[in-house]
């Protein structure tokens, strides 16, 4: 980056978008005019910079801003249609763009490009938006600032909002900034320090003004048996309802979810006025695309039990759908897109918490980060007036907008696996890695589950951040422990959509020297626990009514007798028909059981490095380091099995081609002859 212009943008839109007091995540836009090189001519050419469509202020790079030529910008309002067609314009914009590469131009273009000011910051920052929505918030915007900040009525972003505030701006030259009605805060500077100066003044002003001139108690009061469950039963009992709560909002599409249990959420939810501020829906259009209009309320007490609130939830599901279909039916037109779905993307469950959901975790999470903008936001404008948000009109017009429609269909399309949760036991190193490798890879959030809490942490790290994979302790011969790391699971991604029962160990020995603990350990570990796991994920997938997988890594041993090593084949095989026995089971719920018989899996194997390689290898009269090889030359394929060829069988099995399969195993051994099912 050679432009001192466009380093001064990057350098105070990650400042800006660092601090959530001033924006939130991939909301608002900053922008810098400047000078660049036609490099056609050679010529000096007036060149606009602004963050484009998507973007996030935090972590914006050069190559999110969109480039303008600023001449080119400005006169498209020639040629402007009139508000009725703005929408036209933004397809203009590419016509003003200079160079190759960059962001495409958002919805918001034309505010920075028309406004006279070098510098402009747009920002949706909490206090901002609290004076946007209160009912009298033009005149609190003046008793507030004084002349220094202009109110601008609502308007939908566009092209006619950016002439709006142009000419604002141009009537008032002592201004630094202006509110908009609804939505947020826009300021401006002759220099990049002066713009983020002056964001900073309107926004620090509103938080005074706000905690000096507000009540205290906006809420209203506390609604006796509303409080907060004590935090331990708080998570158990939102545990218990995850799942059914996910299954309820994937009901036209599967979701993930997440769950926020912060005071700012709990407090809401304990206070008198929760039903009638949830009802009136949040009102920046960046908050309520991703919450939708409203969220779901239960209506029932923290202390009511766990079978009612269910029952009432799935009452009240079925009447927000209603309502959902009602509200697009009331504003749709000919020409609007299709109803996209009528789930909720915010349920509220007082004394426990939200639930918010999306196409995967990182959407999930920031729905519910909005919505907590708009808690915030409605705090405000209660303390000082009466929370008053855009019209439900006006949010139809944004939540099914063309523009806003043109940009879901140039999503890319999803993964295999996205929107499904996959727990790996056994998943710190080895195969069980390798497969929750695999599955991540494939768009599933991951829950890498082991006996050793910091390994099965470290594997999740390699993997992503927390919206991909999470470690969680789990000795699967424990049901407590097996419970405990199911918890973490759903509390993390809203439920569990496949299981892979991989926890393993082996003690290769003769029969007369297989002692009683080492049958126990390893049936413990292996049948006892594949059985736990999967009791375990079974109830969840039920109470999710999603469907779901399950997969068995068994062995070659289940079916194959070989010597010295009776503990480990005899579990293996327990294994093998519990895949039998839980597909009969499970399939009227459809879950899917299957299992994957691997062999000689040497190289990376857990197993293998610990100890019993050296055993098998001495059994077989081999050198430890060659017994892959030994394996591999008593196949039909003579070729070396990995773990990452037993993670494609679990991709194979669970990622959509194989959706009326259950019931069966899949050998991963290179073609072991008398290991042929029969």
């Amino acid at each position: 980056m050679t432009n001192p212009v466009v380093r001064a943008l990057l350098e105070r839109s990650n400042r800006l978008g660092a601090d959530p007091r001033n924006t939130n995540y991939a909301g608002g836009n900053t922008s810098a005019k400047g000078t660049g090189t036609d490099p056609v001519t050679g010529s000096p050419v007036e060149l606009l910079w602004v963050k484009g469509s998507g973007g996030d202020l935090g972590t914006l790079q050069e190559a999110g801003l969109a480039v303008l030529r600023l001449d080119r910008l400005r006169s498209l309002v020639d040629v402007y249609p009139g508000v009725e067609r703005e929408d036209e314009m933004v397809a203009a914009f590419d016509f003003c763009l200079h160079g190759r590469g960059g962001a495409a131009p958002s919805i918001d273009t034309a505010m920075h490009g028309l406004v006279e000011a070098a510098h402009v910051d747009h920002l949706h920052p909490d206090s901002g938006i609290a004076l946007a929505t209160a009912a009298d918030g033009e005149a609190l915007t003046r008793e507030c600032f004084g002349d220094r900040v202009v109110w601008v009525p609502w308007r939908r972003p566009g092209f006619q909002l950016g002439l709006d505030i142009a000419a604002i701006k141009d009537k008032n030259p002592q201004a630094i900034g202006c509110i908009l009605g609804g939505h947020g805060v826009t300021a401006w500077g002759a220099t990049s320090e002066e713009c983020e100066a002056n964001s900073l003044d309107v926004i620090r002003t509103a938080e005074r003004f706000l905690a000096e001139r507000g009540e205290a108690e906006p809420f209203g009061a506390v609604v006796p048996g509303f409080e907060a469950l004590p935090p331990a039963e708080r998570r158990h009992r939102a545990a218990e309802l995850a799942p059914v709560i996910r299954g309820l909002a994937s009901t036209d599409r599967p979701q993930v979810g997440h769950f926020t249990d912060s005071d700012v959420v709990l407090e809401f939810l304990s206070r008198e006025k929760l039903a009638s501020l949830a009802a009136l829906g949040t009102s920046c259009p960046d908050h309520f695309l991703r919450t939708k209009v409203r969220p779901l309320v239960v209506d029932l007490p923290a202390s009511a039990p766990t079978d009612e609130v269910v029952q009432r939830l799935r009452e009240l599901h079925e009447e927000y759908r209603a309502e959902y279909a009602a509200y697009y039916a009331r504003h749709a037109t000919p020409d609007s897109p299709a109803m996209r779905g009528a789930d909720p993307a915010i349920v509220l469950v007082p004394g426990v918490g939200m639930f918010s959901f999306g196409a995967n975790k990182q959407t999930a999470r920031v729905a519910g980060e909005f919505y907590v903008n708009a808690i915030n936001v409605m705090r405000g404008a209660e303390s000082v007036s009466t929370y008053a948000p855009i019209d439900e009109s006006e949010k139809f017009r944004i939540e099914y907008w063309s523009l806003e429609e043109a940009k879901l269909q140039r999503m890319p399309k999803p993964k295999p696996l996205a929107s499904r949760v996959a727990l790996v036991t056994g998943a710190a190193s080895g195969i069980g890695k390798a497969i929750a490798e695999r599955l991540a890879r494939e768009g599933a959030c991951v829950v890498v589950a082991d006996l050793d809490l910091a390994r099965a942490q470290d594997a999740a790290a390699g993997i992503g951040t927390s919206d991909v994979a999470i470690g969680v302790a789990a000795d699967v011969s424990d049901a407590e422990a097996v419970a405990a790391a199911f918890r973490e699971a759903v509390l993390a991604f809203g439920g569990v959509d496949l299981v892979v029962n991989n926890a393993g160990l082996s003690i290769s020995k003769p029969l007369l020297e297989t002692t009683e603990q080492d049958w126990d350990l390893q049936h413990d570990v292996m049948a006892k626990g594949s059985f736990l796991v999967s009791r375990e994920a079974a109830r969840i997938m039920i109470a999710q009514g999603m469907g779901g997988d399950v997969v068995y890594i068994s062995s070659k041993n289940a079916v194959f007798a070989g010597p010295s090593n009776i503990a480990y084949s005899s579990t293996k095989a327990d294994q093998a028909h519990q895949v039998r026995l839980l597909a009969a089971e499970l399939g009227e719920h459809q879950i899917r059981v299957n299992g994957i018989n691997p062999d000689g899996v040497v190289r990376g194997s857990g197993i293998f490095a610990g100890g019993w390689g050296a055993k098998r290898a001495a059994v077989y009269g081999v050198p430890e380091e060659e017994l892959g090889q030994f394996y591999a030359q008593r196949t039909l394929l003579k070729r070396e099995v990995l773990p990452d060829h037993v993670a494609d069988a679990v991709f194979a099995l669970t990622g959509g081609d194989l959706t009326r399969t259950t019931g069966l195993h899949v050998p991963v051994d290179s073609g072991v002859a008398a290991a042929f099912l029969r």
